[in-house]
Formats: structure tokens, sequence, C-alpha cells
């Protein structure tokens, strides 16, 4: 009732419970009470990274003022946004715009291209065809401005824009989100004139999507990013206010995945039924893989898209190693429900249905 009233996610570990008890989670109250305190004081380990804590009520609306108009700007003059970046600078765009717009691309501006989050020529020599005839902004992404993958995407990218708009229409197209103040990226924006955003320095890159890093990319899909924020401000003050493990389900998760690690369980398959959830599986692998992967030790994130892996990895979970535990990502109801129609006669065994 406590989450109903706030905000409509729920937690369900009935089916843990056969294998963590009421009691050891109780037992960990008071680790938990300890830890809420150095994330709130940022006192802990890793404290200077914590600014994704409380992001949303730190957002100004200034920021997303100048957000909505560059998206403005953008959407304008180009039919075609290439967003460049990988890891932290990469995924958490693509899980919103993946989870929060059409499964079939922009429905209500420009077209939206990843670059930079491989290697492979094949892939950018493709996208190039593809922008040959279209309208182009960019929007390359990165804190240091070296990161190997979207440093040459950019090269090849900046190279085909001077060519395609000569050099002083092509830095109106290219907008640049970088450290504040350094950095290699940081340095050429500035000397080429690049409209720049800024990452925040105490936050980190696979944390950063309510920062320019994602909510950029994020209007140009269409989306509303002052909604968003709201939506996340919703969040932070109920996560944030309390350490009771009966009330927060984010550290009820925690406490259930540490027990399950604690009990042989070193894989967390994340599974879903739901098509838009593939890239927030992806975001997530990156947040728990690159949070938790240290000094040996850690639980091995991979997930699952059902009922498409059922048919494959479906018969490992069943029948395969019992080292795993499934956490499920379920909508309880769907934006776009669909009924199955009925028809005259069963031929094809699906009545029951």
């Amino acid at each position: 009732d406590f989450f109903k009233n706030m905000i409509d996610i729920n937690f369900n570990d009935d089916n843990a419970k056969s294998f963590v008890s009421e009691s050891e989670v109780d037992s960990l109250q008071t680790t938990i009470d300890r830890l809420h305190v150095d994330l709130e004081s940022e006192t802990g380990l890793g404290n200077d990274y914590l600014g994704w804590l409380h992001l949303p009520s730190r957002t100004s609306s200034s920021l997303l003022d100048s957000i909505f108009s560059t998206k403005k700007e953008i959407s304008d003059q180009c039919d075609a946004f290439v967003c460049v970046g990988i890891g932290g600078s990469y995924l958490g765009a693509r899980a919103a715009i993946s989870f929060l717009g059409s499964a079939f691309g922009n429905q209500t501006g420009p077209d939206i291209y990843f670059a930079g989050h491989n290697i492979c020529s094949n892939y950018h020599a493709d996208l190039l065809k593809v922008l040959a005839d279209r309208d182009v902004c960019i929007n390359v992404i990165s804190k240091s401005g070296t990161t190997t993958e979207s440093a040459i995407a950019f090269r090849l990218l900046r190279s085909f824009m001077d060519k395609k708009y000569g050099k002083e229409e092509s830095r109106r197209r290219i907008i640049v989100t970088t450290d504040p103040q350094k950095g290699a990226l940081h340095s050429l924006a500035k000397e080429e004139g690049y409209k720049l955003f800024e990452i925040p320095d105490d936050i980190g890159g696979r944390f950063s999507v309510l920062t320019p890093v994602g909510l950029l990319p994020i209007a140009i899909a269409g989306i509303d990013i002052r909604a968003l924020i709201e939506g996340a401000l919703l969040t932070e003050n109920v996560f944030t206010k309390t350490s009771d493990l009966s009330k927060n389900i984010a550290y009820l998760y925690a406490v259930n995945r540490y027990l399950l690690f604690q009990k042989g369980k070193v894989i967390e398959l994340m599974a879903t039924f739901n098509h838009s959830f593939e890239y927030i599986l992806e975001w997530w692998k990156q947040l728990a893989g690159e949070s938790e992967g240290k000094k040996g030790k850690g639980i091995f994130p991979a997930s699952v898209q059902y009922t498409t892996d059922l048919h494959s990895l479906g018969q490992w979970v069943q029948e395969g190693s019992r080292n795993l535990f499934e956490s499920f990502l379920l909508i309880k109801n769907s934006i776009q429900p669909i009924k199955i129609p009925k028809v005259t006669g069963n031929k094809d065994g699906l009545g029951y249905l």
C-alpha cells in the first residue's frame, strides 16, 4: 500500500522465500541502515560519484529549457539524428527511447541512429550510406573524449559532415556532451565552436541518463523530458527517504540478491516477456556488471527475452546448473493491448485462448 500510494512499482519476492528466510532478510536491516547513512552523507566508498542519487531534485528548469530549445532546433533542420557514444554514454538513452517510444522508430521527429558503440566497419559504412541523402545532426557523448570506439566514430562522422555541409554549417549541426572543464572533446568543442552540454563531475557514465547525456537524445525522440524528471523525482523521494526494508523495495531487492549470492547463486538472469525492455536489460547489465564485478567478486548479470529465449536458453534454465536466480521485469497492463480475434472453427488449435 505504501508504494501504491506513491509510485506504481512493486517488488514480489515470494518465490525467493524458498531460499531466503524472513529472518535472514531482517538480520541485514542494521547493515542497510548504515549503508543508507553512508549514501545520504556521501561518506562511503565511491562517494565522489554519488551525484546520481539526488539528480532529479537538482535538475534545473533552465537546463531542461536549454535541452528542449536545442531539440527544437535539431528537429527543424534534420531528419536524421546520430547519437555517438558507448557504454553509459549510449545505453541509458537507448534504453529510455526503446522503452518509452515506438518499437519501429521515432514517430514524431528525426530518425535516431547510434554510432560508436562498436568498432564494426560494416556497421559504420552502412550508416554513412544511409546518411548520404539525409539532413543530419550529430550528438557526440564522451566525458573524456578519448574513448576509442566513440572517438573513431566521431572522426568518421565529423569528416562526413564537413564534406557534406562545409565547416561552417557542419559546426552548427554538431552537439557535444562532455566534461564541463577538461578533456580532449571539451577542448575540440571550444576550438570548433560546437554547442556544448556538460556532464556533471560527480556522475559516472552509467548513471548519467538523466543528465544531458540521455535527456537530449530522449527529447529528440519526442519523449517529454519534464515528465520524465518529475517521475524520477517521485522515485527519488520514495527510495532515498527511508532504509526500512518494509518500505524501500530497492533495498529489499538488493538484500535478496546478496543473500542468494551467499547461497551460491552467482548468476542473475534478468528476464522479461515485453520487447520494450530489450535495452533496459542491456543497460541493467552494464549497471550491475561495472558496479559489482570487482576484487574477484560479484553476481554475473545476464538477460533473456522471453518467449524467444524459452526456445533456447530456457532449456538451460530449467535443467542446467543450479547456480542462477531469475528476476522478472513485468508490466501489469499493456498500454496497447491486442485481443486475439475469434475465428470460425479451431483449425490453428488456439481456441482455448
